[in-house]
């Protein structure tokens, strides 16, 4: 028999989940700035946020499909 620590072995958690998972248990709030299930106004929201919290981000075209 092998135990394997907790986040060791066994499956991994897809990154929605671990999202997910982060919100239910720490109120930790991971989101995409360009994220097709919110709205334009979220997403302007969402990117404002970041913006006043981390500064701008450097123009490069990085998509987070």
């Amino acid at each position: 028999m092998r135990y394997f620590p907790r986040g060791f072995g066994g499956e991994r958690r897809d990154a929605e989940q671990v999202k997910h998972d982060g919100w239910q248990e720490r109120g930790v709030l991971v989101i995409a700035e360009d994220d097709q299930r919110l709205t334009w106004p979220e997403r302007e929201l969402v990117r404002q946020l970041g913006q006043k919290l981390y500064g701008k981000r450097p123009d490069q075209g990085v998509s987070h499909d």
